[in-house]
C-alpha cells in the first residue's frame, strides 16, 4: 500500500475526503518526526512504540574499492510492533 492508497483508505473508514484525509495523515506523520526530533518516545497501545536509538560510529569497507571508510554516529528511528498488531497480523 503506498501513500495515496493509504488516504483513500483512511477518507473510506473515517467517513472523510481524500483532502482532509491526507491533511490528517500529513499531521500525524509531522506530529510523530517532532516528538522523535525531540528525543521522545511515541508510543500507540496496540500498535506499537516509535523511538530513537543511537547508532554508534564504526569503521566500515567501500565494497568497491575495498577501503576502510568511517560511518559516522547517528540517531535512527526504530519501531516495535505492539501485542495488538503482532496478535492481527499473526
Amino acid at each position: 500500500m503506498n501513500k495515496q492508497e493509504l488516504i483513500a483508505s483512511i477518507a473510506a473508514k473515517a467517513d472523510l475526503s481524500k483532502d482532509q484525509a491526507g491533511a490528517a495523515l500529513e499531521g500525524f506523520i509531522d506530529s510523530i518526526t517532532e516528538s522523535l526530533s525531540a528525543g521522545n518516545d511515541v508510543r500507540l497501545l496496540g500498535f506499537g512504540n516509535f523511538m530513537v536509538s543511537r547508532r554508534e560510529a564504526k569503521m566500515g569497507r567501500n565494497p568497491q574499492t575495498g577501503a576502510q571508510v568511517e560511518i559516522k554516529a547517528a540517531n535512527v528511528a526504530r519501531f516495535k510492533v505492539g501485542k495488538g498488531l503482532k496478535d492481527k497480523i499473526n
